[in-house]
């Protein structure tokens, strides 16, 4: 991930439609990410305009996740938007124990549609040994942009729908599903 960080955030910010700038925002969080326990990424290159070694390839897409943990800010922000919302603690307890984050997925705006989006999550969840996976993604009219309808043929559902996360004024849904995949 570090030999390869500024293509990753390139993806990152294409598909995300950022500014630029928000790269170097980024940076540091990603690379602390990759110490975390569990931690694995995959990514999607062009190897048709490699010009040396596939380690050079353009990156098409990026994924990466980790294990969750209750010292993550993210968990954090889930549990207390369970407990908002009346959850139960003994289900929030099971929910948050063994999981897998799927904290970035992202596919440049030009590759999309091609089927990389699935191929990375499948590829980052294979072989995982958590219960489940649970990931954040920001609430879309309807639901209908790509993201959100390969998080439902993966067959992810609701966990919380409409969370605000502290400093981020849109509004976010927390899906899940148990792996394997």
């Amino acid at each position: 991930m570090a030999r390869r960080l500024g293509d990753a955030l390139g993806v990152y910010v294409d598909a995300m439609r950022y500014p630029r700038g928000t790269e170097e925002q980024r940076a540091s969080m990603w690379l602390e990410h990759t110490r975390r326990r569990g931690w694995k990424a995959v990514a999607a290159v062009d190897a048709a305009h490699a010009d040396a070694e596939l380690t050079e390839a353009p990156m098409l897409g990026i994924a990466y996740g980790y294990c969750g943990a209750p010292d993550q800010w993210w968990q954090q922000q889930v549990v207390a938007g369970l407990q908002r919302g009346g959850t139960d603690s003994s289900h929030i307890a099971e929910l948050m124990t063994s999981y897998f984050e799927l904290t970035e997925l992202h596919i440049h705006p030009h590759a999309q549609g091609q089927g990389l989006g699935e191929a990375l999550a499948r590829r980052l969840l294979t072989g995982r040994g958590e219960s489940h996976v649970l990931l954040s993604t920001p609430e879309i009219n309807g639901e209908s942009n790509r993201a959100w309808r390969l998080y439902r043929r993966l067959g992810f559902t609701d966990v919380i729908r409409g969370y605000h996360f502290a400093g981020d004024p849109r509004a976010f849904a927390i899906l899940g599903r148990s792996l394997p995949l």
